[in-house]
């Protein structure tokens, strides 16, 4: 550990942890090139290449699409890897994938098709990045800090969604949707030389470990474990549902609102950054309401009882009207943000630190698989039905997923466990077999 851990705790710990500092700024300026590509890409498909509701659902499902398809093995791996060196390498892979389409569109063989590839490929950077982050923080700082980390992160990473989506906004209206693009070459620069500045180094797990282990049992250990725990198959749960019918209405939003709502594009950006600062209010409020009402309860108010306000959104149109997808927005950002503070710090509290990484690859698998469907699920809405039908049928089944908490164990209590339990006894229970296994062998 170094000594910024070790080190007694003191208000601030921005302040006083050098290293979640860099890893934080580097966090803030990949979250704001995110934004800033979340916005773009569907609008160069929109305006510049005059792609329909359905095409432009498909770059969503394309940058979420990796989960799916690598996102078991992917935890596996991290584990086995340095998880810092893995985050640098997926910083400088999206880095080159997005400053493709600027040079592309200025050499005039920009298409549909470069946008889907750098689409699927900057998701799979991201795949690698985010499970490598996830199970990197929690050696980074000590377990006291980590609800106040990932409050930090958190509530940062949507203020920086937020001035990505308005400037992304401004930028594609003033020099137009493909240079708004080229923020994101000195984002995720900046992102990979703060990771690279990070002092803390994890050990690497024994090779010889790692060579009497085969990848597909690495896999399969981390989906028993979400599987077999009640806690961890209540959230991924609750995330597939939840992410099915967010990506559903979002992989349409940018269109609706120009073809239904009539709203330009530097109009758009400022209204979703609007919407998205309830993720900020909703990283602030986190910890605070956990503590009064109890984790479990303030969990089932963010993320079951806020998104109701979805319902607001299909009923935006020009002038008054955007007030319906400002207060919808904003509900959804600060209950979906401040439920994800107080995940985050149950599971990296919950789980044995050598299994993060394929416990949190195994539950975002599942999570984050549902995405590509959703947004597919979008645009096909949309292109039968109308946008304005497709939005309704999207936004209804917000609140619906999230009534999946309300028959979870989460009902009947106050407070999220405070300690391992189960999860943690049967893996030192399965270390202990494969330990004394070993022995045997090198007896016999």
């Amino acid at each position: 550990m170094t000594t910024d851990i070790l080190s007694a705790r003191r208000p601030g710990l921005l302040r006083r942890n050098r290293d979640f500092r860099l890893l934080w700024t580097g966090e803030v300026a990949g979250k704001f090139g995110s934004s800033v590509t979340g916005l773009g890409l569907p609008l160069i498909a929109a305006t510049t290449l005059h792609a329909g509701a359905f095409r432009v659902s498909l770059l969503t499902m394309a940058s979420w699409l990796p989960w799916l398809l690598i996102g078991l093995p992917v935890g596996a791996w991290v584990d086995r890897m340095r998880r810092r060196t893995v985050m640098m390498a997926a910083a400088a892979g999206s880095l080159v994938l997005f400053l493709t389409v600027p040079v592309a569109a200025a050499l005039g063989v920009l298409g549909f098709a470069q946008l889907l590839a750098v689409a699927l490929c900057a998701g799979t950077c991201t795949v690698f990045f985010q499970t490598a982050y996830t199970a990197y923080l929690p050696g980074l700082v000590a377990e006291a800090d980590r609800a106040e980390g990932n409050a930090k992160l958190q509530g940062s990473a949507s203020a920086a969604q937020i001035v990505g989506l308005g400037s992304g906004g401004t930028i594609a209206q003033v020099f137009g949707a493909v240079d708004s693009l080229l923020a994101n070459t000195v984002t995720f620069l900046v992102s990979l030389l703060c990771t690279a500045g990070i002092r803390h180094r994890e050990p690497v797990r024994d090779p010889a470990q790692r060579r009497r282990r085969t990848l597909l049992s690495e896999v399969g250990e981390g989906l028993r474990q979400v599987a077999g725990d009640r806690w961890l198959r209540c959230f991924a749960l609750y995330g597939a549902c939840s992410n099915l019918a967010l990506t559903a209405y979002q992989s349409i939003l940018v269109v609706f609102l120009v073809q239904q709502a009539g709203l330009p594009q530097g109009t758009i950006g400022v209204l979703i950054g609007l919407a998205s600062t309830g993720g900020v209010v909703g990283a602030l409020v986190a910890r605070r309401v956990g503590a009064a009402l109890g984790t479990a309860r303030a969990l089932l108010l963010f993320l079951l009882g806020l998104p109701v306000l979805v319902l607001l959104i299909p009923l935006t149109t020009g002038g008054a009207g955007v007030l319906c997808y400002l207060a919808g927005g904003f509900a959804v950002s600060a209950g979906v943000v401040a439920g994800n503070v107080l995940r985050s710090t149950f599971q990296q509290r919950y789980c044995p630190a050598e299994l993060l990484g394929r416990i949190s690859a195994g539950t975002s698998f599942l999570t984050y698989g549902t995405i590509p469907l959703g947004a597919l699920a979008g645009g096909s809405l949309a292109a039968l039905l109308g946008l304005r039908t497709a939005m309704w049928l999207a936004t209804a089944a917000v609140p619906l997923a999230a009534g999946t908490l309300w028959f979870s164990p989460l009902r009947g209590l106050r407070d999220l466990p405070s300690s391992p339990g189960r999860i943690l006894a049967g893996h030192r229970h399965q270390a202990q077999e494969r330990s004394a296994a070993a022995m045997l062998d090198g007896s016999l």
